[in-house]
């Protein structure tokens, strides 16, 4: 059952760690191993989860972390959507992405769509590779790419860029979700 199990999340934050600095990811999760909900693993250890692609994840998963009802992220109703953008204000290695709180939306607190351009990652890839604007790449599930804003949305069907002017998670596709991983099967 999902609701006994302890649960990680993968957020980067800029202060709250020892004597006020940043909280990386990567070390907020623990060492490992990780599970989904359903008990599949997710990475046996840190090395394994700092990749592009978790490495030893279960096969079903690996390509298509799933959502928090264990439903594929690419398609959760049998239907190709884009939601694949995921919060983490990190970098490729599950550190903090930067030090300004705008590429964690004020450290997770603020919903308003100037405080910032939060960092994603990608829960699926999404075309297979290639570089993104910060480093990263378009099948990182950790850091690949920085959002047009803090506000709430999303669009589940693939538009480009963000539209001029948005100041939303997926604004141009995609949604605003995030990762926790269990540390019990």
């Amino acid at each position: 059952m999902a609701a006994g199990k302890q649960w990680r999340a993968v957020l980067s934050t800029t202060t709250g760690g020892a004597n006020g600095g940043p909280v990386h990811a990567i070390d907020r999760v623990g060492s490992g191993p990780w599970y989904d909900r359903l008990g599949r693993v997710v990475a046996l250890n840190v090395d394994a989860l700092a990749n592009a692609r978790p490495e030893g994840a279960d096969p079903a998963i690996i390509d298509d972390l799933p959502n928090e009802y264990d439903a594929p992220n690419h398609a959760p109703d049998g239907e190709q959507v884009d939601n694949h953008h995921v919060l983490t204000g990190s970098n490729t290695e599950g550190r903090l992405y930067q030090a300004d709180p705008r590429y964690t939306c004020q450290d997770w607190t603020s919903a308003a769509g100037a405080d910032g351009t939060p960092r994603v990652g990608m829960s699926w890839p999404r075309d297979g590779g290639g570089g993104r604007p910060g480093g990263g790449g378009a099948d990182n599930w950790i850091s690949s790419m920085d959002e047009a804003g803090c506000a709430p949305g999303g669009t589940v069907a693939q538009t480009g860029p963000a539209p001029s002017g948005s100041d939303q998670v997926g604004g141009g596709g995609g949604y605003g979700a995030f990762y926790c991983f269990a540390l019990v099967p």
